[in-house]
């Protein structure tokens, strides 16, 4: 058996067996990155580092998405 990541998105428990970087995991999940901010371990992730990181053991990823309102 392939060793798996565990990683969490969006509070969702997820495994993968391939090593993949947040914006392939994005496209996966057909985010429009026009429209969100990504938080990577409690951090806001700058868009252009999203191809620069990959998914590791127990990473934690949540999308915030911009609500317009009045």
């Amino acid at each position: 058996m392939k060793n798996q990541i565990r990683f969490f998105f969006n509070g969702k428990e997820y495994y993968i067996t391939t090593s993949i970087s947040l914006n392939d995991l994005l496209n996966y999940f057909n985010y429009n990155s026009s429209i969100f901010v990504v938080e990577y371990n409690n951090f806001i992730c700058n868009k252009n580092s999203l191809k620069k990181i990959t998914i590791q053991e127990n990473d934690k990823i949540e999308i915030i998405t911009i609500v317009g309102g009045g």
